[in-house]
């Protein structure tokens, strides 16, 4: 067959496509089975979610597909299209952050910060399936999300005080409780 009459194939070719992403929609042009998360990172300058693994299996990638936590390397774009895509910089509303994102950070729940992405990403859609979940079951939701700095105790800390703050109950932070000791006062 010349090389001219060779049949075309469709899934290769970069085509049009409207994303519904941070609560707008976009139009990209890639082909279909561009990961997701290069088009985020790459097309859209959204770089909360990060390369990690590249197979599903760290979290650095997270985002909220339809409010569910799923890795964007390992979804093909055209499984994407139509869909509510929200990333890291889309939690925010109004200039203030989520309230995921303030407890990790009272909480001093990142060190190189590498996991963070997926770790609040996967909190986010944890916390609204259960607003108030037992240690087990935070365990159990961040499991597939592996941070290498040794930062665990201080995430489910701030798991904890997440899970508070959206159910609007009190919680004090370590880091206050911290501070307030080392000032002679109770927290």
């Amino acid at each position: 067959m010349a090389e001219d009459a060779r049949p075309h194939d469709a899934r290769l070719a970069p085509a049009r496509h409207r994303l519904h992403v941070n609560g707008r929609g976009v139009s990209v042009e890639a082909a279909p089975g561009t990961r997701l998360l290069y088009v985020l990172r790459n097309d859209l300058a959204l770089n909360g979610p990060k390369y990690g693994c590249g197979l599903g299996q760290c979290g650095s990638c997270t985002v909220l597909v339809d409010g569910r936590a799923l890795r964007s390397c390992t979804i093909p774009l055209r499984a994407a299209t139509g869909r509510r895509i929200t990333t890291l910089e889309g939690l925010a509303e109004g200039g203030r952050l989520h309230p995921v994102q303030e407890a990790f950070i009272a909480e001093n729940a990142a060190q190189c910060g590498y996991c963070l992405n997926g770790m609040i990403m996967t909190t986010v859609a944890l916390l609204t399936a259960n607003p108030d979940p037992s240690e087990a079951e935070i365990r159990d939701g961040l499991r597939a999300n592996l941070c290498r700095c040794g930062t665990h105790v201080e995430i489910l800390r701030a798991v904890r005080a997440a899970a508070a703050r959206l159910r609007g109950t009190a919680h004090t932070s370590a880091a206050a409780q911290g501070s307030a000791a080392a000032h002679g006062s109770a927290a």
